[in-house]
C-alpha cells in the first residue's frame, strides 16, 4: 500500500502555558498524521534550537515554502529518509534554520501518517508485534524550582513511581491517589496553601525542601498499603538551574544554603538512603559527568537519570557510557529534533544497560505520541505528570493501548538498581 506524501499543512497552536507552538499535518495518498510540539521551561544547553530566529510564524512559512515541496512524493514509510531530508534542508547541527520543534512535529506526524496508511496504531507500526510492554508512569506531585513560585522547595519535581503495580491502569490509579493525598497533606502543613498547581498539574506550596520529601514519602507509603503494592518516589533536582558556575556551588535559595560539588553528592546520597528514593534526575549540572558516575557507583536500588546531561543526544550519552555516568536517560524527542535521532539514542541506551525514560515537557499540548513511543520502544518509564490536561491525554492513551492489547499487555521490565 502506497504511503507517498502528498502535502504538509502547518499552523500555529498553543500549549498548556498559552505559548505559541507549531502543529503539522502530513497527508499521504492513503493516510493522515498530525503532531504538535512541546516546550521545556528548564532546557539543557545542548538541546536543538526550537524555532528559527523569527519564531513560530517563520517556521510555518518555511514548511509551506521550503519543506513541503521537498518532502512531497517521498514515502512516509521510510522514516529515516524523511528525517535525514529534514537535516539536509536545515543544514545546521542544531536545527537553527527550520527549528527543532518544526522537525519534531513533521517527524512525528509523518510516523503517524505512515501507520495510518497501513491501518495500524502508531505503536504497532513502530514496534511490531513485540510491542506489548507498558511503561510505569512517573508522576509529578509537588513542583519547586523553576516550575513554582514563592517560597517553594528548591528541588524542581517530587515524582511518584508506583513500580509495584501489575497493570498500567493500577499504576495510574496509584499516582492519582498519591497526588490527592499530597494535596490534602499540604493543606494541613502550610497555612498559605491554596491548591495552586504548576504547569504540569503538580502542587505548589510554601514548604521547605525536606518537608516536601516527608509529605510525598508518607503519601506513597499510605497508597502502597491501600493498594497492596510498592509505590516508590523520586525527584528531579534540575541541578543546572541551581548551579552557580562563577562560585562553583549549588545555590538553594529558599533553603538559604550553598553546596559545593562534594557536598551536593553527599546531600543527594543521604536523600537516596533516607527516603529509599527509586529515581533521581539531574543531581548535578549538565557538564558534570564525573559526579554522575561517582553517585551511580555509590548508590544502589535507585535510577540515576540524566536529562540536561544527555539531552537525548547519542554523542553525549556515549560520553556518559564510557565512565558509567548514570543508569537512565530522559528521552525528549524535541531535544534532538527527529524521531530517528531519538530512536538512535534509545537503542544506544538499551544496548549499554541504561533505562530510557520517555518524557513530556512542562509546556505541552494534548499530543499523545510519546505514549506510543514508550510502548513501541519498550521504555520502562514514561514521565508525564498526573492530572493536568496535556498529561491526562498521554495517560489515557496508554490506558487505551493496554485495553487494546488485552492479555498480551504486560508491565515493562523495570529494575530499580
Amino acid at each position: 500500500m502506497s504511503s507517498l506524501i502528498e502535502d504538509l499543512i502547518a499552523r500555529k497552536v498553543f500549549n498548556n502555558r498559552g505559548e505559541e507552538t507549531i502543529e503539522v499535518d502530513v497527508i499521504t495518498t492513503t493516510g493522515f498524521g498530525r503532531a504538535s510540539a512541546p516546550a521545556g521551561k528548564s532546557r539543557g544547553k545542548a538541546e536543538v534550537a526550537y524555532y528559527p530566529q523569527d519564531g513560530v510564524d517563520a517556521a510555518v512559512k518555511k514548511i509551506e515554502e521550503i519543506i513541503a515541496p521537498e518532502l512531497a512524493g517521498l514515502n512516509a514509510d521510510f522514516q529515516e529518509e524523511i528525517d535525514e531530508t529534514l537535516h539536509e534542508i536545515d543544514g545546521s547541527s542544531n536545527f537553527k534554520n527550520i527549528g527543532g520543534n518544526t522537525a519534531f512535529a513533521i517527524s512525528l506526524a509523518n510516523a503517524e501518517a505512515a501507520a495510518n496508511s497501513h491501518g495500524l496504531l502508531l505503536f504497532q507500526f513502530l514496534g511490531g508485534n513485540a510491542a506489548t510492554s507498558m511503561p510505569y508512569p512517573l508522576g509529578n506531585c509537588i513542583s519547586g524550582g523553576q516550575h513554582a513560585r514563592g517560597k517553594s522547595p528548591d528541588i524542581q519535581e517530587y515524582l511518584a513511581l508506583p513500580h509495584g503495580a501489575e497493570t498500567f491502569l493500577e499504576a495510574v490509579t496509584a499516582n492519582t491517589k498519591i497526588h490527592k493525598k499530597v494535596g490534602d497533606a499540604l493543606k494541613k502543613k502550610s497555612g498559605t496553601f491554596n491548591g495552586g498547581k504548576s504547569d504540569e498539574g503538580a502542587w505548589i506550596a510554601n514548604i521547605d525542601t525536606l518537608d516536601a520529601f516527608d509529605v510525598i514519602a508518607k503519601a506513597c507509603e499510605e497508597v502502597g498499603n491501600e493498594l497492596d503494592f510498592e509505590c516508590g518516589f523520586g525527584v528531579d533536582i534540575a541541578s543546572s538551574s541551581l548551579w552557580n558556575e562563577k562560585e562553583g556551588n549549588y545555590v538553594y535559595t529558599n533553603e538559604g544554603t550553598k553546596r559545593d560539588t562534594g557536598e551536593q553528592l553527599d546531600f543527594v546520597k543521604e536523600l537516596i538512603e533516607k527516603y529509599h528514593l527509586a529515581y533521581v534526575e539531574d543531581p548535578f549540572h549538565e557538564e558534570d559527568f564525573q559526579s554522575f558516575a561517582e553517585l551511580t557507583r555509590k548508590t544502589k536500588n535507585c535510577l540515576i537519570c540524566g536529562d540536561d546531561l544527555f539531552t537525548t543526544n547519542t554523542e553525549r550519552l556515549n560520553n556518559g557510557i564510557k565512565i558509567n555516568a548514570g543508569n537512565a536517560i530522559i528521552i525528549k524527542v524535541n531535544q534532538i529534533g527527529t524521531l530517528s535521532d531519538a530512536v538512535e539514542t534509545i537503542d544506544t541506551a538499551q544496548r549499554h544497560g541504561y533505562d530510557p525514560v520517555v518524557s513530556h515537557r512542562s509546556g505541552d499540548t494534548c499530543d499523545w505520541h510519546i505514549a506510543h513511543l514508550a510502548v513501541a520502544y519498550k521504555c520502562p518509564i514514561i514521565k508525564t505528570g498526573v492530572v493536568e490536561g496535556a498529561r491526562i491525554a498521554k495517560l489515557n492513551e496508554l490506558i487505551r493501548i493496554e485495553h487494546f492489547l488485552g492479555n498480551r499487555a504486560k508491565m515493562a521490565d523495570l529494575k530499580i538498581r
